[in-house]
Order: C-alpha cells, then sequence, then structure tokens
C-alpha cells in the first residue's frame, strides 16, 4: 500500500453551499488529493441511493467514510431510545461507506456536550458498533475527539484494556488542544503504530492553547503552531504507509471552495513524506 492523502467531503461541503453534495465531482477536477474521506452529514439519510450514484459515477474514491458525527453523542447519553438510533444509524453508515468502497470508517465514539462524561457507554457500545462494522466489511477506527471530563489519550487507554485489537484514526488537533501532540513521539505510547493500533491519520493544525475551547477551529497547515515537519518525520520513520485527511475548512460564508487552499496543503504533504 502506498501513502494516499485525501480531502474530507466535509471541508468542501457545508451549510454555506447548501450541503450540495453534486459539488464534488466538479470540485474533484481541480483537487490534486488522491481520493476523499466521505463525511455523512444528519439530512441525508433520505438520499443515500442518490449520493452513492453520484459518486460512483463520477468515478471518485472514497478509501475512508466518517460516520455521521452526532452518532457518538447519542451513545454519550445512554439510554435505549439514544443507543437504538445511535446503531441504527451506524448500521446505515456502515452499509453506505461498503457501497462506496470503503475500507476504514472514522467514528466519534463520544461527542457532543456529554462527550466523555458517562464512558462506560461509550465502552459498551463500542462492541455493538465493532459487530456492525465488521458484518459491513469495513474497519473501525475511533477518533481521538476532544473531551471535557479526561482526554483522548487515558480514553483510548481505557478502550484498549477491553478491546486490546482496536483500531485508531489520529488527530493532530485534537491532539494538540489537550497537549497530547507530542505523547505519539514518546517511546512509551510506540505501541500505537508498534502494534497497528493507529490506521489513519487526521492532518489539521491548532492555534489555540490547552483545551482553547473558543480556538477550536479546524486550520490549514502553516495556519497554527504545529510542527508538521516533526510529525511527518516521525511518522515516515514509524514505517506507516497509509492515508492521511485533510479537514480544514475550504469554503467561506458565501460557499465558494478555495481548492488552491487544499492543493498547496496536498503539496506540502507530498514533499515531506517524500
Amino acid at each position: 500500500m502506498k501513502n494516499m492523502i485525501l480531502c474530507s467531503t466535509g471541508a468542501l461541503i457545508g451549510k454555506p453551499n447548501g450541503r450540495d453534495y453534486n459539488l464534488l465531482k466538479p470540485l474533484s477536477e481541480k483537487l490534486k488529493c488522491d481520493g476523499f474521506e466521505f463525511m455523512m452529514y444528519s439530512d441525508w439519510y433520505d438520499r443515500i441511493d442518490d449520493i452513492v450514484n453520484m459518486i460512483t459515477a463520477a468515478g471518485l474514491r472514497i478509501p475512508v467514510y466518517h460516520a455521521q458525527k452526532s452518532i457518538g453523542e447519542n451513545i454519550s447519553k445512554g439510554g435505549p431510545d439514544e443507543l437504538k438510533d445511535a446503531f441504527e444509524r451506524f448500521r446505515l453508515n456502515c452499509d453506505m461507506a461498503a457501497r462506496l468502497g470503503a475500507e476504514k470508517i472514522v467514528v466519534h465514539l463520544w461527542d457532543g456536550i456529554t462527550s466523555d462524561k458517562n464512558f462506560d457507554n461509550n465502552i459498551r457500545a463500542y462492541g455493538e458498533l465493532l459487530n456492525i462494522s465488521s458484518s459491513a466489511g469495513v474497519d473501525l477506527l475511533v477518533e481521538n475527539v476532544v473531551c471535557n471530563t479526561k482526554d483522548p489519550h487515558s480514553r483510548w487507554t481505557e478502550l484498549l484494556e477491553v478491546y486490546p485489537q482496536m483500531h485508531f484514526v489520529f488527530d493532530t488537533k485534537m491532539a494538540a488542544f489537550h497537549g497530547q501532540l507530542d505523547q505519539l513521539y514518546e517511546s512509551e505510547n510506540e505501541y500505537l503504530w508498534k502494534d497497528g493500533h493507529i490506521c489513519h491519520y487526521h492532518v489539521n493544525d491548532y492555534g489555540g492553547g490547552l483545551k482553547d475551547w473558543a480556538n477550536l477551529k479546524t486550520l490549514p497547515i502553516g495556519k497554527g503552531h504545529i510542527d508538521f515537519e516533526k510529525f511527518f518525520s516521525f511518522v515516515g520513520k514509524t514505517g506507516y504507509c497509509g492515508t492521511y485527511t485533510l479537514e480544514s475548512t475550504a469554503f467561506d460564508a458565501s460557499g465558494s471552495v478555495d481548492t488552491d487552499m487544499i492543493n498547496e496543503e496536498v503539496r506540502f504533504i507530498r514533499e515531506h513524506l517524500t
């Protein structure tokens, strides 16, 4: 497998441009990435067939699929109705991911205001999510989503105690928000990459301080203070060869998409991976 640089469809399609998924095809013709990480939105469930048909007809490559984020919020809240809804929507997401040819599905196992407050809910729910994703033939990846009770690294550790074979996606911004980016480089945490737990990377810059909620914004590479030269140098030395996704928002308030910005990020990553 070779390194693949993906762009999140969520970086291109949002409320300002009406969440118009038909924009993906013309935008893809301007982008120099290797494919896309498809981001599911809550108002697209009745359009799944249309979206799959459009993406298939356009020949877009979707190696990674990002499940709708609020699935994790329902899990965090817990309760029979919340969990039933979360699992039903996750099943739809996994089926859609399989139809798009995705090999990996990213999930926010915890999310929203509740976040990791009721973490026993999240630990128990992972087993059911794994059953659903395995049935669909896609690899389940839990993201190091920001926490409001503990921190992502601690939560990963707790999950591994119960599910020692689980897989993760490491997000640079999420880690930097908690001051945990350098933990990736520490020898005591080498099991995360040495044992194959980290199977995907989200590459985003961060400009705030420790748990700086007012500045929890996804920035393009070079617009924050993350040392990406160090990051790519380290990841390369681990022998990782796989997928990276850019998530920095590329549309403005009018919905116009800055494809040049995305292409500059792609160029930067290619240069440093080489």
